[in-house]
């Protein structure tokens, strides 16, 4: 646990706006998914490597007669042997007796995006209205950094074309859009149209109803990317005054990129990142694979900078003016799950809110101040060597 990094301050639940109110149980499923990811930051080994100094031979501070790995094990076994369908109040009470909440020591605001799951049209075959290929992960393409990072690294290249030469900077955006990559056989599917297709690789996942398949459905998810930064092209547009901030929006940006073909065509391709994608297991009513291996789920699964939070810590977030999912402000205990490339920073999230349209429109308006507040496993706190400023 980056602890020391984040410069985080312990808190008392009864400092945290909103958590009386909140649903906890309707996180400890994700919690529980995302179990593994705990495991390997009770780990002494992750923790040592995030330079937290951790004594495993002696009694843990504050626990009678165990040690920081025994305590590790049996936090773990706790957590999987929750059972389904716990009710609030006991859902409450097991994250109050296991988990510490911090706040960063600043106590700056940061800033919350939305994201989702497109359903989009496409064909297998390319044909008739279905031109816009969506390309598999080329054997070509050699990654330079753990893809989870790619968010914290972002700046940076991340991945690399292989040529006998060496690595070289792969294909942008714009030389894959204009055939760098024909002829090789990695069509996974095709679009219909060039700006579902960016979206789709905005969002990192969709289903795809298949028209030269009776309609049947297939998800797709992120499998790589070619490594190169990410550039908001929502940003680019308020820069240069096309847009007005407060006015951006996923429709604004649709209707702006769709207004003039050529005009957008060139705007998505300032964004030089491209996304390749794998078919996913599709089962209904199941988001899709998020960073952590596992199901996102709606309103509960948090993307974030893995670089400085663990994938699969509780994360409680709180956004007073987050108020157009039909509630009186956003304070909810959510779970660390995903990553993005846009995701960086330690006052950044990302929320998934779903499948569809709805989830769609939410996402889109989903641009709002919040604070983070951070549940770590007790065994985590209990190991530091010092206090934590």
């Amino acid at each position: 646990m980056r602890l020391s990094a984040l410069q985080l301050k312990p808190l008392s639940y009864a400092d945290i706006p909103g958590w009386q109110d909140d649903d906890q149980s309707l996180a400890v499923g994700a919690l529980k998914r995302s179990a593994h990811c705990l495991q390997a930051v009770l780990t002494a080994e992750h923790r040592a490597g995030a330079g937290l100094a951790v004594d495993t031979a002696t009694p843990t501070p504050g626990r009678a007669n165990t040690t920081v790995e025994a305590a590790a094990d049996a936090f773990l076994t706790e957590l999987k042997s929750l059972p389904e369908g716990l009710e609030t109040a006991a859902a409450r009470a097991y994250f109050e007796a296991h988990f510490t909440p911090f706040a960063h020591g600043a106590n700056e605001l940061g800033f919350l995006t939305g994201y989702y799951e497109p359903v989009l049209d496409g064909a297998r075959r390319r044909g008739g209205a279905y031109q816009i290929p969506v390309y598999r992960l080329p054997d070509d393409l050699v990654k330079i950094s753990d893809d989870r990072l790619r968010g914290h690294l972002d700046g940076a290249l991340t991945a690399a074309r292989k040529t006998e030469a060496g690595p070289v900077p792969y294909y942008t955006r714009r030389e894959i859009e204009e055939g760098a990559l024909a002829g090789r056989g990695l069509e996974l599917l095709y679009l219909a149209d060039a700006v579902d297709a960016f979206f789709l690789h905005v969002q990192g996942s969709g289903l795809i109803r298949l028209a030269d398949e009776a309609g049947r459905v297939v998800r797709i998810g992120y499998a790589g990317k070619n490594g190169h930064p990410y550039t908001s092209i929502g940003e680019l547009l308020i820069e240069r005054g096309e847009i007005a901030a407060e006015d951006m929006t996923l429709e604004a940006l649709r209707a702006w990129l769709e207004a003039d073909a050529l005009r957008g065509r060139q705007l998505m391709q300032e964004n030089r990142s491209y996304i390749f994608f794998e078919e996913q297991a599709y089962r209904a009513g199941e988001g899709p694979l998020g960073a952590a291996g596992v199901p996102l789920e709606a309103g509960r699964s948090l993307a974030v900078d893995a670089g400085l939070i663990d994938l699969g810590l509780p994360v409680f977030v709180v956004s007073e003016r987050l108020r157009h999912h039909g509630q009186t402000g956003f304070r909810r205990l959510m779970v660390a799950q995903d990553v993005g490339s846009a995701i960086k920073g330690r006052q950044r999230g990302d929320i998934f809110w779903g499948t569809g349209d709805e989830a769609g429109r939410l996402a889109g308006e989903t641009m709002h101040e919040g604070r983070f507040i951070i549940l770590v496993p007790n065994p985590v706190v209990d190991s530091l060597s010092g206090p934590n400023e």
